[in-house]
């Protein structure tokens, strides 16, 4: 079983983290904020991952770094449950409608660090006081921790809240198929180059 667990802390957050990707979909702990633990909810269920967490930050000023920061745990702990990535499928991609939204993400588990995302949230919050633009801060965050490369594009949507749990639901679609094991090359490296 591929599991990992990562601990940070700073002036700003504690987290502790354990992620284990052959799981039964299960989230476990709270961030101190109750959007983004929907949304992490949203993930464990679609990927089958399992995440037990315990966060806590300096939310009297916003939620930036609290968000930014699980970013960095969860693609930290990923990258590590990965190990030596032999037998990875290496690429994932899916789109997922969610009402009028539809969010398309693709997954290169390269160790090269790359995201690009292009979103348009109409509103600035939503939740409790959650500011829309942390979407992108904590997917960038996990790209850059997890050495992959990560494309997020909004084909449609226009209610904040279906945008933003679309992009969580896809991109765990897309990283359950990336880090899948395929038994025809599960000795390999997945790369011409013979690493990743």
């Amino acid at each position: 079983m591929r599991s990992a667990e990562f601990s940070r802390k700073t002036k700003e957050t504690d987290i502790k983290l354990k992620l284990t990707l052959e799981g039964s979909g299960r989230f476990t702990g709270e961030t101190t904020c109750g959007f983004l633990d929907h949304m992490l909810c949203s993930f464990c269920k679609h990927s089958r991952f399992d995440i037990e967490i315990e966060a806590s930050g300096d939310t009297y000023v916003d939620f930036h770094h609290l968000t930014e920061d699980i970013g960095i745990a969860l693609g930290t702990a990923f990258k590590k449950a990965l190990g030596d990535m032999k037998g990875i499928s290496r690429f994932g991609y899916f789109i997922l409608p969610m009402d009028e939204s539809l969010i398309l993400s693709s997954v290169d588990i390269s160790g090269r660090a790359l995201s690009c995302i292009s979103l348009n949230i109409l509103a600035e919050q939503i939740g409790n006081g959650f500011d829309t633009e942390l979407c992108e801060e904590f997917w960038v965050a996990f790209a850059r921790c997890a050495s992959l490369t990560l494309h997020i594009r909004q084909l449609a949507g226009t209610n904040s809240h279906h945008i933003i749990e679309a992009v969580f639901k896809s991109c765990a679609r897309s990283l359950k198929q990336a880090a899948s094991i395929d038994e025809s090359i599960k000795d390999e490296i997945p790369s011409s180059k013979g690493v990743l």
